[in-house]
Order: structure tokens, then C-alpha cells, then sequence
């Protein structure tokens, strides 16, 4: 069984939470018991979902600011038919980052069950204008 249009179905998701700062979108993908992840700053910093997703919940969103959405998958390893890490990259406002999130397969489809993080970069904002 090919798994993987329902899991490129469940990245759009998550790709269009961020773009939108949609935390319904959020709520649709990720676990609620996921957690997220960086070490950017030398140390580990820990965020469970429900603190991710106020954060999000509280941000303007790219899309109302009319930004270019820059978002990519960088690569999918497959651990089962039911498990999968995917590595992505994406731009919310200045910041680019590259996300590793670890998917689940559940009766109600992919689910992110951790996410971790790193800051790549910080570049110009190119709008839709």
C-alpha cells in the first residue's frame, strides 16, 4: 500500500498552518500530545503543541501580509508503512527554517508526533505584490 499521497496530503496541511497561522489546521495535523524542538541557542528548548500553537494562534500570518510562500520537502525517510520523517524547509515572514517531523500513521490519518526545528536563516520577505 502506497502511503504516500495521504502523507503529502497531511505536509500541505502543515505547510498551510504555518503559511496562515491556522491553528485549526494545527489541531488537524499535529498530535496532541506531539512536542516541538531546537537547540539554536545551545541548549535544548522544549514547546509542547498546545504552547506551539497559541504562539501561531497569536502571530500575523504570511498569507495576511501577502508574502511569497517559500516551502519545500526536503526529503521523506520512511521507517514503516506507517511511520515516516520528513525533512522540509519553509519561510514564515523573515525567518527560513528546516523542520524533521516525525509522522504517524493513526486511524484518523498523519499525524506530526514531534517536530525539531533549526533557524537556517533570516533573508528578505518577497511579497505577492
Amino acid at each position: 500500500m502506497n502511503q504516500m499521497p495521504e502523507l503529502l496530503d497531511a505536509i500541505s496541511v502543515y505547510f498551510d498552518a504555518i503559511y496562515h497561522c491556522d491553528v485549526e489546521k494545527l489541531d488537524e495535523v499535529f498530535h496532541d500530545s506531539s512536542s516541538l524542538f531546537d537547540a539554536d541557542e545551545g541548549k535544548i528548548f522544549a514547546d509542547p503543541i498546545a504552547s506551539f500553537r497559541a504562539d501561531v494562534g497569536s502571530r500575523p500570518s504570511p498569507a495576511g501580509r501577502n508574502q511569497t510562500r517559500h516551502d519545500e520537502i526536503i526529503m521523506v525517510d520512511w521507517l514503516s508503512e506507517l511511520s515516516a520523517v520528513v525533512k522540509l524547509r519553509l519561510q514564515s515572514h523573515e525567518k527560513v527554517f528546516v523542520d524533521h517531523l516525525a509522522f504517524v500513521k493513526s486511524p484518523e490519518g498523519w499525524k506530526i508526533v514531534s517536530k525539531v526545528w533549526h533557524l537556517e536563516s533570516v533573508t528578505d520577505i518577497s511579497t505577492l505584490d
